[in-house]
């Protein structure tokens, strides 16, 4: 019990000392100035009287530190807010709050703009406290480790990291959370990762969800359809695609040159093929059942370049073509295959979309 006490009255101490320490700097400050500043050494330091009482009770000792700290965070005192708070929970291990203590800590940090250290604390809260639901100010009770797992989200630049945050919001408050977005999410970090068998899980998972389709993520805005060509792509035969850009352009051109446009059809990627002009958007492209090479070769002599675009690149290629029904001038879109999840097909070539007219 000495030893306990010696502690709070250290910490105790170390609160009365810093906030008196900021009066010496206030001799040219107005009268009103003083009076608050003096208010709030007198209630530090009856606070900590209290502190230092034998038979305080637990209850009574939360609110006594929930007080001190909100008044350092009215005068914006970070640093010794954090000292205090951290020697705290260091030497009072068994304190039933402590979780709640090391999330006034990281929040703080978060106002410091620190956020590597208010990391650091979220993640201590989540992998070495209990969870404890703490009241808000609407009286609405809120579980300290969901709050913890927000932030983590938020602020962390792991992917390993954020996959584990994102599976905790999903298994463990599952009805707190937008469950959708996240399984989109966990997705995309699981593809950082080269996970890709989990990333098809997961966005297999997304596609299941009932409001997949109409959800709205501002920076996700193509979310459900780059999904759907995910999955779709995986589960098809992908029987379309060529091992290198030449052969699948050879094929091209012979389909072409002999007026074959069943074949020329034949090697269209089966999933998301696009036929848009340079203005458009791929994702707003005409699904791919109303395109057939025959409508628009009928009659016409097409003709195409002998050697691909100057704006092709080693993952990309384009192809004019001209003399269409439509438009006159096509331009073939070749696409090399990044889809590490199927090493069969990951690195092939295939036929990827039309674009209208000369480029822009």
């Amino acid at each position: 019990m000495f030893q306990t006490k010696k502690r709070v009255a250290l910490i105790c101490t170390g609160v009365f000392l810093a906030a008196a320490s900021t009066a010496v700097f206030f001799s040219c400050k107005s009268k009103s100035q003083k009076i608050r500043e003096k208010t709030y050494e007198y209630n530090q330091e009856q606070l900590g009287k209290v502190l230092l009482q034998e038979d305080i009770s637990e209850e009574t000792r939360f609110a006594v530190i929930k007080n001190i700290a909100q008044n350092m965070l009215s005068q914006k005192d970070y640093p010794n807010l954090i000292l205090f708070l951290s020697e705290w929970v260091e030497n009072h291990p068994d304190d039933q709050y402590n979780a709640y203590w090391l999330l006034v800590t990281a929040n703080t940090y978060l106002e410091m703009d620190s956020n590597p250290l208010a990391e650091y604390y979220f993640e201590r809260i989540i992998n070495n406290y209990n969870d404890l639901m703490i009241s808000t100010n609407s009286g609405e009770k809120v579980s300290v480790h969901f709050m913890s797992l927000q932030h983590l989200v938020q602020i962390s630049q792991n992917p390993v990291n954020r996959i584990s945050y994102f599976n905790q919001l999903i298994t463990r408050f599952p009805d707190k959370v937008k469950v959708t977005e996240l399984y989109v999410r966990l997705a995309l970090e699981y593809e950082k990762e080269g996970e890709w068998a989990l990333a098809l899980r997961a966005f297999r998972q997304f596609l299941a969800q009932d409001d997949a389709s109409t959800i709205r993520i501002s920076d996700l805005p193509n979310a459900f359809a780059n999904a759907r060509q995910f999955v779709d792509f995986y589960n098809s035969s992908k029987n379309w695609t060529f091992e290198t850009l030449d052969e699948l352009v050879a094929a091209v051109k012979k389909a072409i040159s002999t007026y074959n446009p069943g074949q020329l059809d034949s090697y269209k990627s089966r999933v998301n093929f696009f036929n848009i002009s340079w203005r458009q958007d791929e994702n707003s492209s005409n699904p791919q059942a109303t395109f057939y090479a025959s409508d628009y070769m009928r009659g016409n002599r097409i003709r195409f370049s002998d050697t691909l675009d100057e704006i092709s690149t080693p993952t990309e290629a384009y192809l004019r073509t001209w003399g269409w029904t439509n438009a006159k001038v096509w331009y073939f879109y070749f696409r090399k295959i990044n889809f590490p999840v199927d090493p069969k097909v990951h690195g092939r070539w295939e036929w990827a979309g039309v674009y209208y007219g000369d480029k822009m």
